[in-house]
């Protein structure tokens, strides 16, 4: 990933269902769960470590329907995963890694937004996990996950020797990880970058198959 994208995120149109609670920061809103979590992922505790775990935590306003907070969220992650593309290329880039959590909001809220994501981003090398509150699961290695407390979206560069095999589900999105080149291109060509639009356009994409008890990887988060 050698090539630079663009100066920052393309223009996304937002609902306004979100309202930032703690701007980005370096601070952990659940000290205890990324803790936790720590066993499980080996890049997280270097990572945290040398400043380059960030999270900015949003909070859902009353009233909203599922269909604006999955709007406002998708434009938040937009906005981090180019904030990954930028700070790949500096001093320990591949440690990077920004999480949007958004509290009052469910797996529901996230399902559409993560699977348009990681459909967009993972053929430049952007890694994009999904996580809520309640959720539990097991790694490839058997051990229990813990349990996170709040719903959050993690965005980072993929690792291709390794992350391929965390997408058995989707095989030709594992593929283009594995080959995965930033060569700067605007994310959006050919597709408007109005949610309506990106929404009819992941309803089109391949279902993902459909294996019995599926493991969750121990490093998804990474």
């Amino acid at each position: 990933m050698s090539s630079t994208p663009q100066s920052g995120p393309p223009p996304i149109a937002t609902a306004g269902a979100l309202r930032v609670l703690a701007p980005r920061s370096t601070r952990a809103p659940v000290e205890g769960y990324v803790q936790a979590t720590i066993a499980h992922c080996p890049y997280l505790a270097p990572s945290i470590e040398h400043g380059m775990t960030s999270w900015t935590v949003y909070t859902v306003r009353p009233g909203r329907s599922l269909a604006e907070v999955e709007e406002a969220v998708f434009a938040a992650a937009v906005e981090a995963a180019e904030r990954v593309r930028v700070l790949v290329n500096g001093p320990r880039g591949s440690l990077v890694c920004e999480n949007i959590a958004v509290l009052g909001a469910g797996r529901e809220h996230l399902d559409w937004p993560h699977w348009a994501l990681k459909h967009l981003y993972g053929p430049v090398g952007v890694m994009v996990g999904k996580f809520w509150a309640g959720e539990e699961g097991t790694g490839l290695d058997g051990r229990t996950l813990p349990v996170p407390p709040l719903t959050f979206l993690s965005l980072r560069p993929a690792v291709r020797p390794r992350d391929p095999r965390f997408l058995d589900t989707t095989p030709a999105l594992a593929e283009a990880i594995g080959t995965a080149v930033d060569d700067g291109r605007d994310i959006f060509t050919g597709l408007s970058p109005t949610w309506k639009e990106v929404r009819a356009w992941a309803s089109s994409l391949t279902s993902p198959i459909r294996h019995e008890k599926p493991p969750r990887p121990s490093s998804d988060r990474r």
